[in-house]
């Protein structure tokens, strides 16, 4: 199910009143995305402050957001931990904490983020969020942005997150191109829907149209869903592209390509 997309006070409503007894998404532009199951209502890499070289106007302002539990942060570059969104959200959901990569807590505190609001995790590790009788879980997998630059203190600096409401999985790989055993670490988590950056040209650090297409196929993902286009300039992908390439070379694939602000509800099967 998916709704006419909204934005400012009547796109906060939306999300705090919405019923949702599946997973809902909606895009908030870039590779931000809001999810919420029954009552718990999470951020994943909301950017949502007037950053240079943005084209598409952020629908939500931070600081208007109270129902925040959890914000999802996949590294530590400025489209995906924006200082600017991150410490106005923390002060008006005062209940919320960042999951961000371990490596990236001292960036964070330079944001404005105190510690005592992250939550740090790594690759194999696994956050569990309980709130009015329901729970997530939140995993972590490694993303190579363009290496994985792995270390044995600070662990995996760019991570994606599988984050499971009830029966379904969705996975936020954040910014990746593919490396070995990708797949194979994702397949265990029989994910359902796959957000996955489509704007890997021009030496861009992420999937092309058809590697995202590829990673799905591969993960067996129920839903792949493209993101991390149209909002800056430096993005020249345009979601048709993707579109025809789904049409033409994976008809049996399904896909959600949202407009911003616009909600998704998982379909049950």
């Amino acid at each position: 199910m998916s709704t006419l997309r909204r934005h400012g006070s009547s796109l906060i409503d939306e999300i705090e009143q919405m019923p949702c007894w599946n997973p809902t998404l909606w895009w908030l532009g870039h590779s931000g995305f809001a999810l919420k199951y029954h009552s718990m209502i999470l951020y994943l890499d909301p950017c949502l402050s007037p950053l240079p070289a943005r084209v598409l106007e952020a629908p939500l302002d931070p600081a208007a957001i109270r129902h925040a539990d959890l914000v999802l942060a996949t590294h530590a570059h400025a489209r995906h931990m924006d200082g600017r969104t991150l410490a106005p959200l923390l002060e008006a959901s005062p209940r919320a904490r960042l999951i961000l990569p371990k490596s990236a807590a001292h960036h964070a505190l330079s944001l404005g983020v105190p510690f005592s609001r992250m939550t740090t995790t790594d690759a194999s590790l696994r956050v569990e969020y309980f709130h009015s009788g329901d729970y997530i879980r939140v995993y972590a997998v490694p993303s190579a942005h363009p290496e994985l630059d792995h270390t044995p203190l600070g662990g995996y600096p760019y991570l994606g997150y599988l984050i499971r409401c009830g029966g379904c999985t969705i996975y936020h790989s954040g910014d990746c191109v593919p490396y070995p055993m990708l797949a194979a670490s994702l397949r265990p988590y029989s994910v359902n829907v796959a957000l996955l950056p489509i704007d890997g040209e021009n030496g861009a650090r992420n999937f092309t149209v058809e590697q995202a297409a590829g990673l799905a196929a591969e993960i067996g993902a129920q839903w792949v869903v493209p993101m991390h286009y149209g909002a800056f300039a430096t993005s020249r992908v345009e979601p048709e592209r993707f579109v025809d390439h789904m049409l033409c070379q994976r008809p049996s694939q399904r896909f959600k390509v949202f407009e911003c602000g616009e909600s998704w509800s998982v379909p049950e099967d």
